[in-house]
């Protein structure tokens, strides 16, 4: 039986479709092989573009109105149309072959890999699939546990971040301003985490039981697998997400890295496991089977980053984690009101995956959430 669901999931993924997306990535590998910055400008303007479209870029080529789209210029619109008609460009293949950049194209296409258009996205998120218990959605999300206010590098105040989450229908959120190991993003002082936490509890109370903010803390990874916060420090917070933030683009295995994050005292959940962006780094290298074993073992939750430029976990990582028994958190990672959105993107990959909501955080009700933050707190 399990052999049976774990081949239904597989199935899933194989047989996604995101022609935008394929569409975009050709142009992306257009974009790299230029001379200028000023032409790589214009083939990624148009590859944004596409990757946003709310509909199918086929709907667009056959209505004929493909270059009514900002950015789509006539050699964008070549390369498009040739992959809606093909599945490929051979405009793009003609200029690999010419160019001498062939290996650079090879690697950024590698970090390319399972990452969702605006439009394949949508649908993921209003399509059931097939039958199974009911799964992560909109409708059973009641909050975000990863969120940056400007007590690190976010824009928005706290407060502000709060009743934006309000106004989009949450219960609660998860504030994960970066530690102070992190000094790039402004992280916090542990004097500045006692002035926050007095914020949280001011606002707590003023909110009366119609809305929770969770006191969390993002820290940094180190590369021997240990946090930027010392194990009395990661007491002060209800939550404690480890993520890497360094070391991204090494070529050698990690695993010893990320088991060494996971079993860190206090560690709630794995954020961005591998780091990895969009046409930039494929991000950390590890036996992630072994990693995803080890965080089920310890019940710490396994994060789908929903940034667009992350995606990470990805649905096909993501369905590998829930094999191994993880638990999983869909968070937006956002630094503005406007980047809150982006947890759609983590709940469409974790649809595609078909992570059951029982074993999404975000679904949970405010005391089993606080129940399981207490346990992995005394933990160890």
């Amino acid at each position: 039986m399990a052999t049976h669901k774990k081949r239904k999931r597989e199935t899933v993924a194989v047989e996604l479709e995101d022609l935008n997306m394929r569409a975009a990535a050709l142009l992306y590998d257009m974009a790299a092989m230029q001379p200028t910055e000023r032409s790589q400008f214009g083939y990624k303007r148009a590859a944004k573009a596409i990757a946003g479209l709310p509909m199918s870029v086929a709907e667009v080529v056959a209505a004929g109105t493909l270059r009514e789209i900002p950015f789509v210029g006539p050699s964008s619109a070549r390369v498009i149309v040739e992959c809606v008609e093909t599945g490929s460009s051979p405009t793009v293949d003609s200029a690999l072959a010419a160019s001498s950049k062939a290996s650079q194209v090879a690697e950024r296409r590698s970090q390319r890999e399972h990452f969702l258009s605006h439009f394949v996205m949508q649908q993921a998120l209003s399509d059931s699939g097939p039958a199974s218990p009911e799964l992560a959605g909109r409708g059973n999300y009641r909050g975000d546990f990863q969120m940056h206010s400007t007590w690190s590098d976010g824009t928005e105040s706290l407060a502000v971040m709060a009743k934006a989450c309000l106004a989009l229908g949450h219960r609660c959120l998860g504030i994960t301003d970066h530690s102070y190991g992190l000094p790039i993003a402004r992280g916090m002082s542990m004097a500045s985490v006692a002035k926050q936490h007095r914020e949280i509890d001011k606002l707590n109370e003023e909110f009366d039981g119609t809305f929770r903010i969770f006191k969390g803390i993002e820290a940094n990874i180190l590369a021997d697998g240990s946090l930027d916060l010392q194990p009395d420090e990661r007491g002060m917070f209800e939550f404690v997400v480890a993520s890497p933030h360094s070391q991204l683009r090494r070529p050698d295995d990690q695993t010893a890295r990320m088991l060494g994050a996971v079993r860190n005292a206090g560690v709630a959940m794995l954020g961005h496991p591998r780091g990895r962006m969009f046409d930039k780094r494929a991000g950390v290298l590890a036996d992630w089977d072994r990693v995803f074993a080890e965080a089920a073992k310890r019940n710490v939750a396994i994060e789908l980053d929903g940034n667009w430029h992350r995606q990470d976990l990805d649905f096909a990582l993501a369905r590998r984690a829930l094999d191994a028994g993880c638990i999983f958190a869909l968070d937006s990672d956002a630094h503005s009101i406007g980047e809150l959105r982006f947890s759609e993107y983590a709940i469409a990959h974790a649809r595609l995956a078909r992570i059951p909501a029982e074993r999404v955080i975000n679904c949970w009700s405010n005391q089993r959430l606080g129940k399981w933050m207490r346990a992995l707190r005394i933990a160890d």
